[in-house]
């Protein structure tokens, strides 16, 4: 460990769109620092939880120090790898806090994307100082000096700031090492005034409880001292203090400016709070301003298949809520499905990614009802509901205002498919904002939808109409009054809670119609007949029938008078009325999401 001096430190993280290469120019950043040796090295490196390398996207924020020799002089670079998609930008926000540079990677190809521009100016809102970075140019079709201008256009970029790199080939990382170093201010902390390290991240491990990554502010951490969570109010002993090579490796002290571990053996998990100060037990320091609580909009129901495993679910959804703070989760029952929890996520891949974390990691088996986002509701006497389930709206007569999340969505096109953009929200009756042209042949469409359309599949519909080249990013606004109804699904007479969801009155008859034949195709047959049914209250504005099991009970019958068979034919159907006044219907897992896939949008 060198003389410990701020002036030598760098922190600074790396945000782009999704797949614009940044796991991949950490990866070159790690080789050419020393960081990991030949040997050790292998594609994105720093995503390391095994769904990240399965689906070829990065979840987790990953912090690593590297060590590097510029001019005789040794730096120390504290590098936070972040994800490029929408839903993750919680950690991008945190990562964001402990850093004082940004590399803003942009593909040489595929250019300025909606994400590119969001990311950038939260870049900018946290006061970091940006280096622009166009990686891939040693592609046969890279767009260089077309990207450049969209990166001017766009964002305000100077050309000559820009640097080039092929993180595949390593080609002009050097010059982006340096550039780090010249450009990237040094941490601004007091080491000897008192500890202040803001709690960035933690995760749970089975012997040795949370650990929790901080990055020190001011003053300083040695192992065997006492300190405190400010949030928390709870003090601890540090046991062990360590930085991310990237591999954890125990150090003697984390100083001012730099990015590390500690370890002090907490076993119980509503302790760590992401975004609580560290400072020292005796004479503990103001608090740090904390990250702003994310918006969770988007809510679903989580169950174990089988009611034994309800203990250990909740279990495992304690432990992730420490890895990853943006969800949330509070127990609730269900008549079909019993109990389990609603939880709430930032987007739909965050809801896609959380399950199947528990299912991988944790190996259960789970049921998941049918997403829905956040209304809110004014009831006649001036009250105001937040709604995060169907099944918690109030009789029609006592509804004053029903308003649904609005969001304001960033789309960046090839200018051909401008036309059938805008027709696609404005049949999801968006409001256009403006359009932008980045350069002649792209442009950003901006408009105004309600946020239920954007998740259920605008994503899917817009990669389909511009042949993969269209992008998206959006952020809430608001609330905004809509014409919402609660469309309830009776199975059998029955009304299923987990299969209700809301929507638009004027699109209730076409989306009941498309849910109920989509669970006829879903519901097994069973010995007697199954109505579905889609109501608004008492009124059914939609029917199918799963026609039961027959067997041929005038089989045996050869020949001989008409009167017997009747009375077989009638014998059965009183059986099968019998059956059907006592007999469950068993739905299965994926009629639960049938309310999303409901074919293409009219």
């Amino acid at each position: 460990m060198p003389d410990f001096d701020c002036s030598r430190i760098r922190n600074f993280c790396i945000i782009a769109h999704i797949d614009h290469g940044k796991s991949t120019l950490a990866d070159r950043l790690l080789e050419l620092t020393g960081t990991v040796t030949r040997r050790e090295m292998r594609d994105q490196l720093l995503d390391d939880m095994e769904l990240e390398r399965e689906r070829g996207i990065t979840i987790k924020a990953r912090a690593v120090a590297m060590y590097y020799e510029h001019e005789g002089t040794r730096y120390e670079l504290n590098l936070i790898d972040t994800p490029g998609h929408v839903d993750f930008q919680y950690e991008v926000s945190r990562s964001l806090l402990c850093c004082e540079g940004a590399l803003l990677l942009v593909d040489a190809f595929q250019g300025v994307e909606a994400q590119t521009v969001a990311n950038a100016y939260l870049a900018m809102e946290h006061e970091l100082h940006i280096i622009p970075v166009i990686n891939k140019i040693d592609l046969k079709h890279a767009r260089i000096e077309e990207v450049l201008e969209e990166m001017h256009q766009s964002l305000g970029i100077d050309p000559d700031d820009v640097v080039k790199v092929s993180a595949k080939t390593g080609l002009g990382v050097p010059d982006l090492l340096r550039a780090v170093i010249d450009r990237v201010p040094s941490p601004k902390g007091d080491p000897t005034g008192p500890l202040q390290a803001m709690v960035f991240d933690s995760h749970y491990d089975d012997y040795r409880g949370a650990i929790t990554y901080v990055r020190v502010m001011n003053g300083r951490i040695e192992p065997g001292q006492k300190i405190r969570f400010l949030k928390g109010g709870t003090n601890h002993e540090v046991l062990e203090l360590g930085q991310f090579r990237p591999r954890p490796v125990r150090c003697d002290s984390l100083g001012t400016g730099e990015v590390g571990y500690l370890v002090c053996n907490i076993k119980s998990l509503d302790l760590v709070h992401i975004g609580d100060t560290v400072s020292t037990a005796h004479h503990p320091a103001q608090p740090l301003p904390g990250y702003r609580v994310p918006k969770r909009m988007v809510y679903c129901g989580l169950y174990p298949a089988d009611g034994q495993d309800f203990d250990e679910l909740r279990e495992e959804l304690t432990k992730l809520s420490i890895n990853d703070p943006s969800f949330e989760f509070v127990p609730e029952t269900s008549e079909a499905l019993g109990f389990g929890f609603r939880c709430g996520f930032l987007g739909l891949l965050h809801m896609e990614i959380i399950q199947q974390r528990l299912e991988q990691e944790a190996d259960l088996d789970l049921v998941q009802t049918a997403p829905n986002v956040t209304y809110e509701i004014t009831t006649k006497n001036g009250e105001v509901l937040e709604i995060h389930r169907p099944q918690e709206v109030p009789d029609t007569g006592s509804i004053d205002e029903f308003r649904q999340p609005i969001v304001r969505v960033n789309i960046i096109v090839p200018t051909e498919s401008i036309g059938p953009v805008m027709t696609l929200c404005q049949d999801r009756r968006g409001e256009p904002k403006g359009n932008e042209y980045l350069s002649p042949s792209r442009a950003m469409v901006t408009y105004e939808l309600p946020l239920a359309e954007v998740i259920y599949d605008l994503h899917d519909k817009l990669k389909s109409i511009t042949r993969g080249y269209g992008t998206m990013d959006y952020e809430l606004i608001g609330y905004a009054p809509a014409d919402l109804v609660r469309l309830d699904i009776l199975v059998n007479g029955k009304r299923v809670d987990a299969l209700s969801f809301i929507c638009h009155r004027g699109d209730s008859d076409r989306r009941g119609r498309q849910v109920v034949k989509k669970l006829k195709s879903e519901i097994d047959r069973h010995m007697f007949e199954v109505a579905v049914q889609a109501a608004i209250g008492s009124r059914v504005i939609a029917r199918e029938t799963v026609p039961a099991m027959r067997k041929n009970v005038t089989a045996k019958c050869y020949g001989g008078d008409i009167t017997r068979k009747r009375k077989l034919w009638a014998k059965q159907r009183e059986g099968k009325k019998r059956m059907k006044s006592v007999g469950n219907v068993d739905i299965p897992q994926k009629a639960f999401l049938a309310v999303l896939d409901t074919g293409e949008k009219k």
